[in-house]
């Protein structure tokens, strides 16, 4: 059965999902706090400084005091830079799109309440996924992606039980929506043109879980470990085309199934001597949960098959710690992290994502007794990413789009947490 043509712009806007660039690799946010961002985020599951161990490590609760509150907000500036090398997409597009990246904002807060000595409840509130990526309307990849923006929003009660002095556990649920707009250019399934403009939509809510546990080996050492699983979504939305003869207006309802990663984490931390403290961080994420997406009619019909070939992926990072005097603590990081994209031939335009190094250093200030404010600074190092992704055997319209990505990301953090 022939596809219409507007339905095959619906993987463009599921991939469109899985464009996290200034993050963990993919599409993944683990900026979840300030705190952390200083050290790349070594030890994440393990230094439980404040109530945003409810993301890293539930178990963390136990180590804080009887009432902790953290609110904070990163901001990510990205940097997508594409340079044409033989893309084949019709007369009607050209150029290389400008800079797709820009500034994208997470924001987050958590509360930590000890019910008694042993048995902690909290709250933590963020958004683990997603960011904005936008080229110039008529740029040579239009056809493929010229638009997203996707956000999604996070709530995790979570609970803590103190098992002895050198054992504690964890678990949380999380509640969490997705919303995400897509913008790119179509033409006739027998054209090679790309002139109408389309916006899809879709949305959803899912539930996830994770837990956690954390171990003290010595007054000096820590070893914390935690799982978050996998979240599956069932999104819905509408495609509408603003047609251009031959390609005719519509708006139609669509439907896709999401399996989003699973995570694991193992940290550590050492205390050297009372100025230097160490980090460690290696985690890994299971990207191959998707090797394909099946999207499809409201019906249920099947429109197409999206093979994304990915990958599962691991990340390593190390950091210090300096206490510099006794309000002010300086802090260090580095990390490398892969990317769920095989190769050249699997990359999209939007998802021109690779391996980065994570160059970080951040500050810690202590005004008074209880209040606590984090600055963090962090650049990414991508390497430059090829791209060769031919798409018009499923519809001349979309063509090839071939070249590399000159990326960069900024992120900057500020947190203010509180014990009372």
């Amino acid at each position: 059965m022939a596809i219409p043509s507007r339905m095959k712009l619906l993987p463009g806007l599921i991939l469109s999902l899985f464009a996290s660039y200034a993050a963990a690799s993919g599409f993944q946010l683990i900026e979840q706090n300030a705190s952390g961002l200083g050290n790349a985020y070594a030890g994440s599951a393990a230094v439980a400084e404040n109530a945003s161990t409810i993301y890293y490590n539930p178990a963390g609760m136990t180590q804080l005091q009887d009432r902790e509150f953290s609110t904070g907000l990163a901001a990510v500036g990205t940097s997508f830079n594409f340079s044409n090398q033989g893309s084949s997409v019709g007369s009607t597009l050209s150029g290389n799109g400008g800079d797709g990246g820009g500034w994208g904002y997470v924001p987050n807060a958590y509360l930590s309440w000890a019910l008694n000595k042993d048995l902690y409840v909290g709250v933590g509130v963020g958004a683990p996924f997603g960011l904005k990526t936008e080229y110039d309307s008529g740029w040579t990849g239009a056809a493929q992606s010229n638009l997203f923006d996707v956000k999604t929003y996070n709530i995790n009660p979570s609970v803590a039980y103190r098992v002895s002095d050198k054992v504690s556990i964890g678990a949380g649920l999380s509640w969490q929506r997705l919303t995400a707009d897509y913008g790119r250019r179509v033409g006739s399934a027998a054209s090679f043109y790309a002139t109408s403009p389309l916006k899809l939509t879709l949305d959803g809510e899912s539930w996830g879980w994770n837990v956690g546990g954390l171990f003290t080996l010595s007054p000096e050492t820590k070893i914390g470990v935690s799982y978050r699983s996998a979240v599956s979504y069932d999104l819905t939305g509408n495609i509408n085309v603003v047609g251009t003869p031959p390609v005719p207006s519509s708006n139609t309802a669509a439907k896709a199934s999401l399996k989003l990663p699973d995570m694991f984490i193992l940290s550590g931390t050492h205390q050297l001597n009372n100025k230097w403290q160490l980090l460690g961080d290696i985690s890994w994420t299971g990207w191959s949960s998707i090797p394909k997406i099946d999207i499809l009619y409201a019906s249920g019909a099947l429109a197409q098959t999206l093979d994304t070939d990915f990958r599962d992926t691991w990340r390593v990072a190390v950091g210090a710690n300096y206490q510099y005097s006794s309000d002010v603590k300086l802090k260090f990081g580095i990390a490398y992290d892969q990317t769920p994209v095989k190769s050249a031939a699997t990359r999209l335009v939007s998802l021109p994502d690779n391996n980065r190094i994570w160059l970080s250093t951040g500050a810690q200030w202590t005004p008074s007794k209880g209040s606590v404010f984090d600055f963090g600074v962090t650049y990414l190092y991508l390497k430059d990413s090829s791209i060769h992704n031919d798409q018009t055997s499923a519809s001349p319209s979309r063509g090839l789009v071939s070249g590399t990505y000159d990326a960069s990301a900024w992120i900057l953090g500020l947190q203010y947490s509180h014990a009372f």
